[in-house]
């Protein structure tokens, strides 16, 4: 097969067969203009027909009808042969002729809604009919055969190839056809990695032999963490809510990091069911520098400012709740990044208008942690692909391991520094009082430091507010992972923390509850550990 660059492939005959019909009868018409035979399917057909259009069934190309409830119409060698054939071999023409098979020139498929199907929260059943099998056969015969086939897959490419037509007198390029043809292959691809990632999810204690990571193009960003970095973001089409869906409605373009931050910010939010009320989340560099939960919102939004009134400069707010205008105009204090939310007031919006830069995200939830189970992480010549830490804070679990068991309330702000901990860098230490967090470490190396930096913080918070004694006297204290050495434990004694919860399991667990029965305080043992690099 000689692969001619400059060969020009009029378009005298196309099969349209498309789910999505945006803009298929223009098209159709644009093509029947320049004297396109179409072919088309089913429900195609019909719009095309209604419209105004000449059609030829593939029924009638095939001899055979649709069949098997449409999972059968165009796997015929009179459509695979027209799509496949090599129109400069003998061979290949002279099967065509003996076959009464026609070249077809253009392809113009798009694929079963799968992924559309799999968010409503169709069944398992339905969801695999919704597996398109004869869209990627074609699609793959057609970008094969990229030499002498036009493939379109994108409705976003359908005005170009007017305009591809109407430059060269109704013929298309071969590079034109080539990059149509890479973009086709793109599509079977990722619409393949969805599937199978989807019926993974369905299969139980397996390690699959093989995973594609797969997403659909959402934006160009202007850089990745860095200005020399070239960066874009791609979103898994099977999935809803969280970054990827969010709807902005104001304010510069995203970037990297604010796409990175933002999710970081969700993910900690989602430890918050409404029904508990109001919750605001701070994010800085991927971790949080303040998480306040109240009554109000404009209470929790300011609880979790006052952790860490410098590193919220600049960072990313995420809150449970639709924004009033009490609450925006505590915001816009302080520099923000990003802001998302279930929604904005009107009066909300109209105080956020005045800083034209700001980014406002509305997304209606984050994603359900069931439908988003695997992380991938990239390293050099592979990926490391685990589950996603979903583990919730189970007290069947629990364990109280010294004399003193915590109060009430010692318990409800040891749950709290748990949700949060959980998503801090580690080694990760926090302390919490009436549900706000009131110093964060995060990041070191040794656990001790984590203790010693969050306590500083601490002291910081105590400064700014002019209080009498530090925000951690009395607080809980949440460890991602378990003390090695009671080092660290006594460091948060130090600080004032009268309750510890933790993992347990250190060869020196018994020398670290002593610490803590010496100083009278209450510890919690958890069993899982939440350890985030």
């Amino acid at each position: 097969m000689v692969f001619l660059l400059d060969k020009l492939i009029k378009i005298r005959r196309a099969l349209i067969s498309v789910s999505n019909k945006t803009g298929i009868v223009k098209l159709a018409k644009d093509l029947q203009e320049r004297n396109v035979e179409i072919v088309s399917t089913g429900g195609s057909a019909s719009i095309l027909r209604d419209a105004g259009c000449n059609v030829t069934e593939v029924s009638e190309l095939t001899g055979f009808p649709e069949m098997m409830d449409g999972r059968v119409k165009t796997l015929h060698p009179s459509v695979h042969g027209g799509l496949l054939a090599i129109r400069d071999e003998k061979s290949h023409l002279d099967a065509m002729q003996e076959n009464k098979i026609k070249e077809i020139d253009l392809l113009v498929v798009n694929l079963y809604p799968f992924a559309e199907t799999v968010k409503s929260g169709a069944d398992y059943g339905h969801c695999i009919e919704n597996i398109d099998i004869g869209g990627p056969a074609m699609i793959r015969a057609a970008a094969k055969n990229f030499t002498y086939v036009t493939t379109l897959v994108d409705v976003q490419d359908y005005d170009g190839l007017i305009q591809e037509l109407e430059m060269n007198d109704g013929c298309t390029t071969y590079s034109c056809r080539q990059k149509l043809s890479q973009n086709a292959f793109a599509l079977t691809a990722h619409y393949d990695a969805m599937v199978s990632n989807w019926m993974l999810e369905h299969v139980e204690n397996i390690t699959p032999r093989r995973f594609s990571i797969s997403g659909a193009l959402s934006q160009d960003l202007r850089y990745g963490e860095n200005p020399h970095q070239a960066a874009c973001f791609y979103m898994d089409e099977r999935l809803f809510g969280g970054v990827g869906a969010a709807h902005q409605i104001q304010g510069k373009e995203l970037s990297y990091n604010n796409i990175n931050d933002t999710d970081a910010a969700l993910e900690l939010l989602n430890e918050f069911s409404e029904h508990e009320g109001a919750a605001a989340v701070i994010i800085k560099h991927a971790n949080p520098c303040g998480v306040g939960a109240a009554s109000n919102l404009v209470d929790a939004y300011q609880s979790a400012l006052s952790c860490d009134t410098t590193s919220a400069f600049g960072g990313i707010v995420a809150v449970n709740k639709i924004i009033d205008e009490v609450s925006a105009r505590e915001i816009i204090k302080v520099f923000t990044e990003v802001v998302i939310a279930p929604g904005f007031t009107e009066g909300a919006l109209k105080i956020f208008s005045s800083k034209s830069n700001l980014r406002l995200l509305t997304t209606e939830r984050v994603t359900d942690p069931a439908h988003s189970s695997k992380v991938i992480r990239h390293v050099t010549g592979g990926y490391l692909l685990q589950d996603k830490d979903v583990e919730p804070a189970s007290q069947n679990n629990f364990r109280i391991v010294t004399k003193r068991s915590p109060t009430d309330n010692e318990f409800k702000d040891m749950l709290f520094a748990w949700k949060v901990a959980k998503h801090v860098k580690s080694n990760a230490i926090v302390y919490a009082r009436n549900r706000s967090t009131v110093g964060i470490g995060a990041g070191q190396m040794s656990r001790v430091d984590s203790c010693r930096i969050a306590a500083k913080k601490s002291e910081d918070m105590a400064k700014s507010q002019g209080l009498d004694e530090l925000p951690t006297c009395g607080s809980a204290l949440a460890s991602d992972a378990f003390f090695p050495f009671a080092d660290g434990l006594q460091a948060a004694i130090k600080a004032g923390a009268s309750s510890v919860i933790q993992p347990g399991g250190s060869i020196r667990d018994d020398e670290v509850i002593k610490a803590a029965d010496d100083a009278g305080i209450a510890m919690i043992f958890t069993g899982v550990r939440h350890f985030k690099h």
